[in-house]
């Protein structure tokens, strides 16, 4: 397990590295939906929806350098859902293949508690077999798989939802 991992709140000052390891992921056609890249200003309203009590927005650091991201999001907007959130970690192509995530996620659901968390959902492609091995790796358990949901380049994609109590 990794352990030279550090973990900090963001900053707005973050949200240029933010969005740039989130653009990195684009043209890989297995993370994100999104299929242009973003830019800082189309995300400053999703920084503001993050608080660090209750939906943390997290740079992660390793060996000094940021690397990640983990993004904890409402799910659904409603009050009854209060205690479910949805997880979004991503990683810069540089520092892929470190056992990064696996340290990012064990961070995330260790969290879980202190946030007043009970459920934490991972909507993943379901071709996106390294996304779907790790969250399985912590026990996380497919709770629903939605067919042909996304188009990424003309190729229909599914998107499987993993769910884990914690």
């Amino acid at each position: 397990m990794v352990t030279e991992l550090t973990v900090r709140d963001a900053t707005l000052e973050d949200l240029p590295t933010i969005v740039a390891i989130y653009n990195s992921t684009i043209s890989s056609r297995m993370v994100t939906a999104d299929t242009e890249p973003v830019s800082v200003q189309s995300r400053e309203k999703w920084f503001h929806e993050h608080s660090p009590s209750r939906r943390p927005l997290w740079i992660v650091e390793y060996e000094g350098k940021e690397c990640g991201w983990i993004s904890f999001q409402s799910f659904y907007g409603r009050p009854a859902y209060n205690r479910t959130a949805e997880i979004s970690i991503y990683i810069h192509e540089d520092f892929r293949g470190k056992g990064l995530g696996k340290a990012m996620l064990q961070k995330a659901i260790d969290a879980c508690p202190e946030l007043q968390i009970k459920t934490i959902l991972g909507f993943i492609f379901a071709h996106n077999e390294p996304s779907l091995r790790l969250f399985k790796h912590f026990g996380f358990a497919q709770w629903a798989h939605l067919p042909k949901v996304a188009e990424l380049d003309g190729v229909e994609r599914d998107l499987i939802i993993l769910g884990k109590r914690i």
